[in-house]
């Protein structure tokens, strides 16, 4: 018997996440996950708490000297962690 109405579980579930509202956070968490990667082991080291509000990443710095290259790279930084995430998670970085 074959079934003519079949959809991938990927489909369904993505459907399911974007209709109760939960796709956002879903990403959102991914995007902080994806830091410590993208940004690479060494930099994610100097780094404290990070956290994403109103398309905003906040990032910690322990270090202050670090402050001035991670702005330099912000943009970049940016694109890598949307292209990681697959979604437009955030639109800049912010440094504290």
């Amino acid at each position: 018997m074959k079934r003519k109405n079949t959809e991938r579980l990927r489909d369904v579930l993505l459907r399911y996440l974007h209709e109760e509202g939960l796709e956002t956070p879903l990403n959102e968490h991914r995007a902080i996950a994806a830091w410590a990667e993208v940004a690479g082991p060494s930099i994610a080291r100097l780094t404290g708490d990070v956290s994403i509000r109103n398309n905003t990443m906040y990032v910690k710095i322990t270090r202050p000297a670090l402050r001035q290259d991670l702005m330099m790279g912000r943009t970049q930084l940016t694109r890598k962690i949307n292209a990681h995430v697959g979604a437009q998670v955030i639109q800049t970085i912010v440094f504290y």
